[in-house]
């Protein structure tokens, strides 16, 4: 009985996924940058899917709205179209799912504006924390130690 190399390499067809894990689909639709940051806003509860919050493992199906709760109070609602479970290429990660989230109001486009302002102008979490090595050595030399 010979060994046929096209029947062993038959194409495959895609399968339908009936699911997918949240955090993963998140991840592979480009709307976190990781699994991980997807993981840490379905815990922190910024992820609701059909109205309710959603932990990581849940199942995201066709049809089902998710609500991603972003920086500055701003809710992005997306409706899922397909499901993928490993990576695409990100002009098909666009396509798995529709931006239904409506245009932000002046308000919002005043406050987004002055928050990058204050970020520009060193305001922020970020310089209120801890002193660096120069802003150390510099304290030190002023109360006399060194």
């Amino acid at each position: 009985m010979a060994f046929d190399k096209a029947q062993a390499r038959a194409p495959e067809e895609p399968e339908t996924l009936a699911a997918v894990r949240l955090d993963v689909w998140l991840d592979v639709a480009c709307l976190f940058k990781t699994r991980s940051e997807a993981q840490k806003a379905c815990k922190g509860g910024k992820v609701e899917v059909n109205g309710q919050r959603a932990k990581p493992h849940r199942d995201v199906r066709r049809g089902d709205t998710i609500v991603i709760t972003r920086p500055l109070g701003r809710r992005q609602q997306v409706v899922v179209a397909d499901l993928e479970e490993r990576h695409v290429a990100r002009a098909r990660a666009r396509e798995l799912y529709e931006d239904q989230t409506p245009p932000p109001s002046p308000e919002e486009v005043e406050m987004r504006r002055m928050a990058r302002l204050a970020r520009a102008f060193g305001a922020g979490p970020a310089a209120t924390g801890a002193p660096d090595r120069r802003d150390r050595r510099l304290l030190r030399r002023l109360k006399g130690r060194g």
